[in-house]
């Protein structure tokens, strides 16, 4: 795995075409996982020389995923696109335990709300081996940074 201080990512955003309200648990996720990634992460594009750092603006179109990646300079160096569909049931899982993770947090014992979390953690490290593998011969990423990115990624999904 790349460990030069270019292999980063040093600049995310994501790109939505709707911004629409989120509720504070998901605004609360989406910027601990900006600020989480911006602060560590290891990045590398495998096709191309360039070793960054990249700028990243995310997005979804057409049913796919979007990873526009950039030089610092904002000159466009490639696009990846994943199709969205190995990623549907994965997110949806991910939400709807997230969505008992924060019921369980108001009324659960303690073992339970571990339990749920225990869950939780395992879909997102899921949905982050998944996302690793789809970009596999395009871009290389170490976990934490695949699990942050995946936590954007679910962000995205959210429609309503």
């Amino acid at each position: 795995m790349m460990t030069a201080p270019n292999h980063r990512i040093a600049h995310v955003e994501l790109v939505e075409k709707n911004v629409i309200r989120r509720n504070m648990e998901v605004e609360h996720e989406r910027a601990v996982a900006l600020f989480d990634l911006l602060d560590e992460n290891s990045f590398a594009l495998v096709e191309t020389p360039e070793e960054g750092p990249f700028r990243l603006f995310l997005s979804t179109e057409d049913n796919r995923l979007v990873f526009d990646l950039r030089r610092e300079d904002d000159c466009a160096l490639t696009r990846i696109t994943l199709p969205l569909t190995p990623f549907r049931t994965i997110v949806r899982d991910y939400f709807m335990i997230c969505d008992s993770y924060y019921k369980a947090i108001k009324t659960a014992s303690p073992s339970q709300i571990e339990a749920i979390d225990m869950g939780r953690r395992g879909l997102h490290n899921e949905g982050s081996e998944l996302l690793r593998e789809r970009l596999a011969g395009k871009a290389e990423m170490d976990l934490n940074t695949a699990r942050r990115l995946f936590t954007l990624i679910c962000v995205l999904h959210i429609r309503s």
